[in-house]
């Protein structure tokens, strides 16, 4: 569900910056930083890369990238 909300416009300013950085558009860049921000939030034990690691894992499986750990094999 889209919803138009209001941020502030230096929010905005940095977004942009560092969604042309990844190659995000400024909306994108935000829902990513909400979507870390949540994660966070709920795994206040798990530094900020390890999250950052985890979501680039799930993206690379949904793209048929990454080969999915199974527990109990491999080394």
């Amino acid at each position: 569900m889209a919803r138009a909300i209001n941020i502030s416009d230096e929010l905005v300013i940095q977004a942009k910056i560092k969604g042309e950085v990844f190659k995000r558009t400024v909306d994108e860049q935000i829902e990513y930083w909400a979507k870390i921000g949540q994660l966070a939030e709920e795994n206040p034990d798990l530094p900020l890369p390890f999250i950052q690691d985890i979501l680039t894992g799930k993206e690379q499986i949904k793209r048929g990238l990454g080969i999915p750990y199974i527990f109990g094999e491999g080394k």
